[in-house]
């Protein structure tokens, strides 16, 4: 069976340009989602790696769909490979079932990770130069007006913490620097 697993990191973004190369493979089964590659606990590509079985073939436009990291993306592949499934990457033209597509998978996912940290570092340097210089000032706060009462309801248990940030429509991580501000 040949298997798609398409994927987009934002709802903004446009998976088109993805479905439209993957189309001459012939696609019998379609998973497609838009979340971040941070980590592979994505709910369609766990269901894709679920449902693929021996002898299919799952294909995608390219590494770093499927994969951020490259430990990532070589335990992904381990994993299909012990099932008997191969992948298949357009952008990279590589088949994993054969040896110098492996060769190339792992050369590959070392520079797209490599790539990834590259990126990282030029955009904390820019934000460190705009700091410097007074035009990047972070995110605005978070403020509730009459956060002192939900702070109270808080500190009398009437509410869990769960609860006032869902409340509030705030984080976690926000409701915990908002509490911190009144103690």
């Amino acid at each position: 069976m040949n298997i798609a697993y398409v994927r987009v990191s934002t709802v903004e973004q446009n998976e088109a340009r993805q479905l439209e190369a993957l189309e001459k493979h012939n696609i019998d089964k379609w998973f497609t989602e838009k979340v971040s590659a941070k980590d592979t606990k994505r709910p369609e590509l766990q269901a894709m790696l679920e449902f693929a079985r021996e002898g299919d073939t799952i294909y995608i436009h390219d590494f770093s769909r499927l994969a951020r990291s490259t430990s990532d993306l070589l335990k992904l592949v381990e994993q299909l490979s012990v099932k008997g499934v191969h992948l298949v990457s357009n952008k990279e033209n590589i088949d994993t079932s054969t040896p110098t597509g492996k060769l190339m998978l792992t050369m590959i996912g070392a520079i797209n990770e490599f790539e990834r940290a590259n990126l990282l570092e030029r955009q904390r340097e820019g934000i460190a130069i705009a700091k410097r210089d007074g035009k990047y000032k972070g995110r605005k706060a978070v403020s509730v007006a009459d956060f002192a009462e939900h702070y109270k309801r808080y500190m009398n248990r009437e509410i869990s913490k769960a609860q006032l940030a869902k409340e509030l429509n705030v984080s976690r991580p926000t409701l915990d620097k908002l509490i911190s501000g009144c103690e």
